[in-house]
């Protein structure tokens, strides 16, 4: 395969760095276990990933790739998601019977996280019909490689199982798996630097 070419998202690009997360993420376990109703899905998950990954979007670390057939937001070290609005947009879009739980998973994966400055992957994905060509492993190389420079640890969440080997191929070992009430298993993974 020819040399793929990863980009920063631009402000031009951030509504489809979001379509093609969208489109990624409309399958996995843990997203539609918050919002199994597809039009829900739809109104709401483009919200999360503002939310939850924006912060890549204005810190010049969100990638795509190859036309947009996939995308990585990414946080440098000490860079977090924006909580307060996090907790608001679950408490409006997800259904009372997961809230509680949901709340869980994710006080969970905070504990996870490692204590020293890291790289933090809130979201990697790749549309579903490039899947499988090399998109996903071209944008977590392309941070990981300033991972290994920096000596940096990367640290992620799983939220499906098919991709832990992905993320195993990389470096990444698995730390434990989060799963709270009925919510899907959560995978937490690290990397250190090579």
């Amino acid at each position: 395969m020819t040399k793929l070419t990863i980009k920063t998202t631009m402000a031009a690009d951030e509504v489809a760095v979001i379509d093609v997360l969208v489109l990624a993420f409309s399958s996995d376990p843990a997203v539609r276990w918050l919002y199994p109703n597809p039009h829900q899905y739809l109104v709401h998950f483009p919200a999360f990933v503002k939310v939850f990954g924006g912060n890549a979007f204005t810190q010049g670390s969100a990638y795509y790739v190859d036309g947009y057939k996939g995308a990585a937001l990414w946080f440098p070290p000490d860079v977090h998601p924006e909580e307060e609005g996090l907790i608001a947009l679950l408490q409006r879009t997800v259904a009372k019977e997961n809230l509680e739980d949901a709340f869980e998973v994710f006080e969970q994966m905070g504990s996870y996280h490692p204590n020293e400055p890291h790289w933090y992957l809130p979201l990697l994905g790749v549309d579903p019909s490039a899947q499988r060509k090399g998109y996903g492993s071209a944008l977590l190389q392309h941070t990981l490689t300033l991972c290994d420079r920096d000596k940096k640890l990367a640290y992620l969440e799983s939220s499906n199982p098919e991709s832990v080997p992905l993320y195993e191929r990389h470096g990444f070992a698995l730390l434990g798996t989060i799963q709270v009430g009925a919510s899907p298993p959560i995978f937490p993974m690290l990397r250190t630097p090579r």
